[in-house]
């Protein structure tokens, strides 16, 4: 399954397959015992004021919240920082707001890390295999956006 999306993909085959090698876009970090632990997706990263935010890395933190059935995160522009970092929950009892998340976060994430809004769904986009789509998230997101400056204009 992992291929199916370069087969007849001319474009995309030669930006991932270089010289024989499979460039899978995914961010590791070796420990002190040199073993490498995925981190994230290269694709996924958000740039906040010039640091680099992990959605994995706050999406485990919200989802340590028990009123949090499912989370994704994702980066969208902003003016003043690049990029904010936006988190969307399935809650598990409809009554988990913007504040309680910001506030668990608080405690582990650095500042920039913090989402700068927090929208309850009722499901995310997901591949057959079950994996959140955040590229879905983010293109409905940006439609939205889109489609609300040209209401305004």
């Amino acid at each position: 399954q992992i291929m199916l999306g370069y087969w007849n993909n001319a474009k995309e085959s030669s930006a991932t397959i270089k010289d024989g090698w499979l460039y899978t876009g995914d961010i590791a970090q070796m420990d002190e015992d040199g073993y490498f632990q995925i981190v994230d997706r290269k694709k996924d990263v958000i740039l906040v004021s010039g640091f680099n935010v992990y959605p994995n890395e706050i999406e485990e933190q919200i989802a340590k919240l028990p009123e949090v059935k499912e989370v994704g995160v994702i980066g969208l522009p902003d003016e003043n920082t690049g990029e904010r970092v936006c988190a969307y929950i399935v809650s598990t009892t409809g009554t988990l707001t913007q504040a309680q998340v910001i506030a668990h976060c608080e405690k582990t994430l650095a500042r920039y890390k913090l989402p700068k809004s927090v929208v309850i769904v009722n499901e995310l986009p997901k591949s057959p295999i079950g994996k959140i789509l955040r590229r879905e998230l983010r293109r409905t997101e940006l439609n939205g956006l889109n489609n609300q400056n040209q209401k305004g204009a």
